[in-house]
């Protein structure tokens, strides 16, 4: 064991120290905390200038006098003057954004026409068509002389707003924990690609480092001292160890956060907003042990889905002269993580459909599907079937990848075919 603590050590110092994996350990909580709370805050506080429009309404039906500015955009009504006219006078230099054409059979296709200055803005588009259509609306309905229809409107408008809980049999709100399945699925697509980054990531640095000792002969001179099996051990958990590592650190600096600058982001003032949206985000952003909860099992899946395929990686580095042609043995390797992803987007659909479920228990596909699932609540029995499962299968893959390995580090020059491997299996 000593020799392969030697090994695992050196794989583990060389590259920590290294600038990319200093400068990508600091940068990706950033990243994570960005993913999640950027659209929230760039809907809370980023207001542009006020735009100002020229309408020109040909409706007959008053349609200019009726539109409410708002802090975004303005409206300025014009009558004396033709569409091709006031595009000439208010054009890029008029400071104007643009002119609003309304046609006098505005519910035919383009009879409402928005000419910019400059590039618009979904959300403005859809502002102007609403109150467009608001207005056209409530004209059609006036028509029918219905007494007091403004009131009977109000009085008939209603919002529902949904609030989730997970069952703990008691029915009481206090007790059962809030849900939001849009937190959820965000959580499930950063935890699954953050997974899936890191089979990739560490897996070729696993291949790229056995092929390249392979070929300058270093492990010639290894095996003097230490056995083909300590050798690829030491090498698969030092690189392993790189990435727990690098988790920890990740899971400590996001959850420092949640504790110190989600308060200073999201004021009183924005927390006592009514979107419930932003409610479910604070919550689960908030709560510490929920975060510790996630990163302990992100860490075992990593660990697991790592240990799994670098196992694989080790043998297919051994197998080839050079990364290009193990590129052959990687497609093989790579197509699960895939399917893998493939899954997880359906895993937002019915976390607890048949496919997720069977493709969470699978080994070669569990660590990233499971890991989508986590967050939804699911049951903590398929949690550790899944873990079991996943890590038994690490012991067998490795027993036959040390095989592949203990005769392929010595082999130079020549591909090896399939069927040469199964004969290097069947060694003893």
């Amino acid at each position: 064991m000593n020799k392969t603590w030697l090994i695992i050590s050196r794989e583990y110092g060389e590259r920590v120290r290294k600038k990319s994996f200093i400068i990508t350990t600091l940068l990706m909580p950033i990243f994570m905390i960005a993913l999640m709370i950027a659209p929230t805050l760039m809907m809370l506080y980023a207001t542009g200038d006020q735009k100002q429009i020229v309408v020109l309404d040909r409706s007959g039906r008053a349609i200019v006098d009726r539109l409410q500015p708002s802090a975004e955009v303005s409206f300025i009504r014009e009558d004396g003057m033709s569409k091709a006219e006031a595009c000439n006078i208010y054009g890029e230099e008029s400071g104007i954004f643009g002119v609003l054409y309304i046609g006098s059979e505005v519910e035919m296709r383009d009879s409402v026409q928005l000419i910019t200055n400059s590039s618009s803005s979904m959300m403005l588009e859809e502002n102007i068509a609403a109150q467009i259509s608001d207005i056209i609306e409530k004209d059609k309905l006036a028509a029918y002389n219905i007494e007091n229809l403004d009131q009977i409107l109000a009085d008939v408008e209603t919002r529902i707003e949904l609030s989730t809980f997970l069952n703990d049999g008691t029915g009481e709100e206090e007790s059962m924990e809030s849900t939001s399945s849009g937190i959820n699925y965000i959580l499930g697509i950063i935890l699954g690609m953050m997974l899936y980054m890191v089979i990739i990531l560490y897996g070729q640095m696993v291949l790229t480092s056995v092929v390249e000792e392979k070929a300058s002969r270093v492990v010639d001179v290894l095996v003097t001292s230490c056995t083909p099996f300590q050798i690829m051990m030491g090498k698969i958990l030092g690189i392993a160890l790189v990435a727990i590592t690098q988790i920890a650190i990740w899971a400590a600096l996001v959850i420092a956060a949640s504790k110190f600058l989600m308060p200073m982001l999201f004021t009183a003032d924005v927390m006592a907003t009514n979107d419930m949206m932003m409610q479910a985000l604070m919550g689960t952003i908030g709560d510490t042990g929920y975060l510790v909860m996630l990163f302990t099992y992100l860490l075992l899946f990593i660990l697991g889905g790592f240990l799994l395929y670098a196992s694989l990686y080790a043998a297919s580095g051994s197998a080839v002269d050079s990364v290009m042609d193990g590129q052959q043995f990687n497609t093989i390797i790579m197509m699960p993580i895939i399917l893998a992803l493939i899954v997880m987007m359906s895993v937002f659909n019915d976390p607890n459909s048949p496919l997720a479920f069977w493709a969470s228990m699978i080994p070669f596909t569990s660590p990233i599907v499971m890991i989508a699932r986590i967050p939804f609540g699911i049951a903590q029995w398929e949690i550790i079937v899944s873990l079991v499962v996943l890590y038994a299968t690490f012991i067998i893959t490795t027993w036959l990848a040390a095989k592949i390995y203990r005769v392929g580090i010595f082999m130079h020059g020549k591909r090896p075919s399939w069927k040469e491997l199964w004969q290097w299996l069947r060694m003893k």
